[in-house]
């Protein structure tokens, strides 16, 4: 397929893209790389208050013996609960800081928050439900519910402590198990924990100068308050009709707020960095007939599928069939076996961008607007967006693009936003600037696991991560871990944290059966599953070389320290082949397991 054209029909030959990539990734290069962002503490503590809790909650500290921890109640803890029950293994806490299951969906209620991959391969554990979502992309509060399904089908709220969060985990070797202590002053003794703190919980602000100076009013949009807009996620929001409206960031949650304060706001006033690449969502409702027609074993086998087209694989069947398997069913980023190769993906590539590139130019009436609107970067330098609403909202009269020729905002004074020597006065100003990914894990999860002798977690992986599986790690018996870290990952994140959570819950009803006491890894067993990773990486880590900074290369910087973190970069089906293949040996290789004394 030729290379489409550009907003001034121009055509754009891939040697003149190459170029262009390349100018914009410099102009946003930072020496603070992950750095740039403020958390949510101190002066900037009320950005971080649950707004959708009463306050003033109390009750009474729980001092209790239990079979297992769960830390998180998102979908990896409330997966692995449910394996846990399944299992037969019941006697289990959650800790969760939210006040319901849901995690990121607990959090993300902004206008307009949807799920952007299909609901039926992204919503866990259909089956055992019964629930058929309304549509093949769900929105925030259907999720949500769903979320609350899961915990009422597997009986969690039972064990279930919120607006709660772990101050002190710590290993007790004289006794073989965890003491947990929490904010609620609860003391919990668990003979395993399961750590689900997942990586969209933890908010982020940008650390732009004087940003503690702004007066009005301001907040993340994972803490929306529906008290000062009005309205609701679906709904318009009246109380916005005579404000002028600030928003910073234009990545996947913008690109689902910005229609929704379009049609709302006085004036809008989208402040950009870096251009969304955003294609066509064609988003439908489910036809309950063939929702109905759908065999036992549907939803693991279109999961499957779905992660085989937007990893190359090319099944023989699209089942999915949307715009994130079109995209990505030549996988761009993988190592080329030569030059030809090299260039016929970088090729595909390209003209993937362009595509998205040329509807930016036919959606956008203004010329100039579209021009700042075009994503300058390959297609899996950042997550694309799809969405129908996105462009057309920047035709509104209303609507202001404020781009910062990708140096982000200078400055923000008590009245609003500084660009390029340009005030912005703003009644509200909204922070789209998303969650930290790339941080330390134990800094991400806000406690500091104390394993054997007393030794940190942030201790123990000074130099980096050391873990087996992804899920264990040496010198933290009978912990373990569901996340990214040296684990899997996936588009469909929901799936990568399914393959992980019936690992770990293989491994404690191992435990169980066996009479075991501890299960810990060994310290051979973890380099060479390490060194399993590292052989992935070269061609991400080529691939990203060229990219725009951003989360998925740690803001463009990035060491040996931060590339021991990295998880199985290829696809999560090949994690789950492994993890099967390794269970099917029988012997749990890599592992040191000790009986408990007769």
């Amino acid at each position: 397929m030729p290379a489409m054209g550009n907003n001034n029909d121009k055509k754009l030959s891939l040697e003149e893209a190459r170029e262009k990539y390349r100018i914009e990734r410099e102009k946003r290069l930072r020496a603070d790389g992950i750095r740039q962002y403020k958390e949510l503490k101190g002066d900037y503590e009320e950005f971080d208050r649950d707004p959708y809790v009463e306050p003033g909650f109390t009750r009474a500290a729980v001092i209790e013996d239990v079979d297992v921890v769960i830390v998180g109640g998102g979908f990896g803890g409330m997966i692995e609960a449910a394996n846990l029950t399944k299992a037969g293994v019941t006697n289990f806490r959650i800790v969760e800081k939210a006040g319901d299951f849901g995690g990121t969906w607990y959090w993300n209620r902004y206008p307009n928050a949807a799920c952007d991959v299909e609901s039926y391969v992204y919503l866990p554990l259909l089956e055992d439900t019964g629930y058929m979502p309304t549509e093949k992309y769900a929105k925030a509060p259907e999720i949500f519910a769903y979320c609350q399904l899961l915990g009422r089908t597997f009986d969690l709220y039972r064990g279930a402590l919120f607006q709660t969060e772990v101050e002190d985990m710590r290993w007790d070797e004289s006794r073989k198990r965890w003491n947990v202590m929490t904010s609620r002053s609860d003391i919990l003794s668990a003979k395993f924990i399961v750590i689900a703190g997942g990586v969209l919980h933890k908010a982020k602000l940008p650390g732009i100068p004087g940003i503690e100076t702004y007066a009005g009013r301001a907040f993340h949009t994972s803490r929306w308050d529906y008290s000062y807009t009005g309205g609701s996620s679906q709904t318009l929001m009246e109380k916005l009709a005579d404000k002028r409206v600030g928003i910073i960031g234009t990545g996947a949650t913008a690109v689902q707020v910005v229609p929704k304060l379009a049609e709302s706001a006085k004036e809008l006033f989208v402040f950009q960095r870096t251009a969304a690449c955003v294609g066509v969502r064609n988003n439908k409702p489910t036809d309950p007939e063939w929702f109905k027609s759908l065999k036992p074993g549907w939803q693991a086998e279109r999961t499957r599928n779905f992660t085989q087209a937007v990893t190359g694989a090319q099944p023989a069947v699209d089942m999915i069939d949307d715009e994130w398997t079109k995209m990505n069913w030549v996988d761009t980023r993988k190592l080329p076996e030569n030059d030809e190769e090299a260039l016929e993906l970088e090729r595909i590539d390209f003209e993937n961008m362009e595509r998205v590139r040329q509807r930016i130019a036919d959606v956008i009436k203004d010329p100039a607007t579209a021009e700042l609107m075009m994503p300058w970067y390959s297609q899996s330098c950042k997550r694309p967006c799809f969405h129908d609403e996105y462009l057309p909202a920047f035709n509104r009269p209303n609507v202001h693009l404020v781009d910062t020729d990708g140096k982000g905002v200078n400055e923000i004074n008590e009245r609003g936003v500084i660009v390029n020597g340009v005030e912005y006065p703003v009644d509200l100003l909204i922070f789209a600037s998303g969650f930290e990914v790339t941080t330390g894990y134990t800094h991400r999860l806000g406690f500091d696991p104390k394993g054997r002798n007393g030794v940190s977690l942030s201790e123990a992986w000074a130099e980096g991560p050391a873990t087996l599986h992804g899920v264990l790690s040496n010198g933290f018996p009978n912990m373990f871990m569901i996340s990214t870290v040296q684990g899997a990952q996936a588009t469909n994140f929901v799936h990568s944290i399914t393959e992980a959570a019936q690992h770990v819950a293989f491994l404690i009803e191992q435990c169980v059966k066996g009479d075991i006491a501890t299960i810990e890894p060994e310290t051979a067993a973890q380099e060479n599953w390490f060194e399993t990773l590292f052989a992935q990486l070269w061609g991400i880590a080529r691939y990203n070389a060229t990219c725009t900074p951003g989360y998925l290369n740690s803001e463009g910087g990035g060491d040996m320290r931060s590339a021991r973190a990295i998880a199985w970069m290829t696809s999560v089906l090949g994690f789950a082949e492994y993890v099967e293949n390794w269970r099917q040996q029988g012997d749990l290789a890599g592992l040191t397991l000790t009986p408990n004394s007769k």
